[in-house]
């Protein structure tokens, strides 16, 4: 006998999985799909302002830099606790607005106040009686603690359920989920973007009267910067290539394989090997930058000579290409290049680690000393100095396409492309960079050695 309780709770569940249950077995529009996408970039600005200026701000309201750390603990710990919360109860939701809607509803409300507290937190903390004439404001502190803690906790709770409303969405179809998922991770650049271009730009408020406050105060970026900006983006357009396609260019290069079968497959493990080889290197460089700093006579001097490297390296990817093609060509055997082409192969991996260890180093330090003689946050300077890194990766994500077809396909193009770049970002490291100078290196907190 069947349970009408049960069957009543069974009716109301169907009911409010509204568009979610509506689409099982028959996925969405890809518009719908990229609206839902698109609450990432606003997910992503929040994320981006807080790694960019929490630091900077919160000791502006006279938190010792010892103590803004401990801040920062609201973000693993919310995402431990507030995700996996609101992921078991949305699974489980009978709202007849949907499962995933009201999180993200309230969680978007959530964002909103705590972007009012945090921006207003030296306002509201003079009204309740914070002196402003003192280095600390307590009320102001914890005003924007408050707000930052719900930053994060709203942050988490608009995350989860959107990638699960994705998933919803997609109903089963992996292509359509993978397509969301693109989309979800391209408009995380864009809030990443959006956001940091806003914490480098200290006229907002000029432009957006009602947003000044009696505390606006986030130093400008000044030239050295934006010039950094500009060489470390075109450097990683060097780079992306690599990052992107190394392990297919050997599966279907190198041993002429195709994606999916056994020839490919065991291209792809070489460029596996090749990698762990480039990353051994990378350790032990990384060890050497300083004293190599030193050797070329300053830090830009250095990038731009490694730089360099990085260009013949992609370079060399051409020259191995054909020589593993004439071989398959005259031996008629695919999957088996020689020994001299497999060490030209193996050496081109390690040799990048060179290069790669001064690009995870330098520009970061370089920041940080002409963060320190302008006056800027380190916090701000390395936060938008990201901009440099997301940009280049938008642009050859898009773009890669469009020239492998344009010069008849494969992996050689994007490369080549690489190869021009690294010789501009060579070029313009050296005649474009400002060179430290002593007393900004002293002032820098990372960097140090450089001359």
């Amino acid at each position: 006998m069947d349970n009408p309780s049960t069957n009543n709770k069974i009716s109301i569940t169907r009911e409010s999985l509204n568009v979610e249950a509506a689409t099982q077995g028959n996925p969405t529009s890809i518009l719908k799909m990229m609206a839902v996408a698109s609450i990432a970039a606003g997910i992503q600005f929040g994320w981006a302002l807080q790694l960019s200026l929490l630091t900077p701000y919160i000791q502006l309201l006279g938190v010792p830099h010892k103590w803004a750390a401990n801040i920062w603990l609201c973000g693993p710990i919310s995402g431990m606790i507030v995700q996996p919360l609101v992921g078991y109860y949305s699974d489980r939701s009978t709202s007849r607005f949907g499962r995933r809607r009201p999180f993200i509803f309230f969680g978007a409300i959530a964002v909103a106040i705590a972007i009012f507290l945090i921006g207003y937190a030296a306002d509201l903390g003079h009204s309740l009686g914070d002196d402003l004439t003192k280095k600390t404001r307590p009320r102001a502190v914890v005003i924007f603690v408050l707000g930052f803690w719900i930053l994060d906790v709203a942050n988490n709770m608009l995350q989860g359920p959107c990638r699960a409303f994705i998933g919803d969405l997609a109903a089963g179809d992996h292509r359509r989920m993978r397509t969301g998922n693109g989309l979800f991770s391209f408009f995380m650049a864009v809030g990443n973007v959006l956001g940091y271009a806003a914490g480098s730009y200290n006229k907002l408020h000029e432009k957006f009267p009602f947003t000044q406050t009696i505390a606006c105060a986030f130093n400008g970026l000044q030239k050295p910067m934006w010039l950094l900006m500009l060489v470390t983006a075109i450097n990683w357009i060097a780079w992306f290539p690599f990052f992107l396609f190394d392990t297919d260019w050997m599966g279907h290069e190198v041993y002429g394989g195709n994606p999916g079968d056994a020839v490919y497959n065991k291209g792809v493990q070489a460029g596996a090997l090749g990698l762990m080889i480039n990353a051994v290197v990378l350790g032990f460089m990384s060890l050497a930058v300083e004293p190599l700093g030193r050797f070329f006579g300053g830090a830009k001097r250095l990038w731009g000579a490694v730089n360099i490297i990085l260009a013949i390296g992609l370079a060399m990817t051409v020259l191995i290409t054909r020589a593993a093609e004439h071989e398959r060509h005259v031996s008629n055997v695919v999957g088996k290049p020689s020994h001299g082409v497999k060490a030209a192969v193996f050496s081109f991996f390690g040799i990048l680690g060179i290069p790669l260890a001064i690009n995870f180093s330098v520009p970061f330090a370089l920041a940080s000393i002409y963060s320190s003689s302008s006056g800027a946050g380190q916090g701000l300077s390395l936060g938008v100095l990201n901009i440099s890194i997301v940009v280049p990766q938008m642009i050859v994500s898009a773009l890669s396409g469009q020239w492998d077809s344009l010069f008849g396909g494969g992996n050689l193009p994007a490369f080549v492309v690489g190869a021009v770049a690294a010789v501009i970002s060579a070029i313009l490291a050296i005649v474009l960079l400002p060179t430290p100078k002593p007393e900004d290196m002293a002032k820098a907190s990372v960097g140090g050695g450089f001359h």
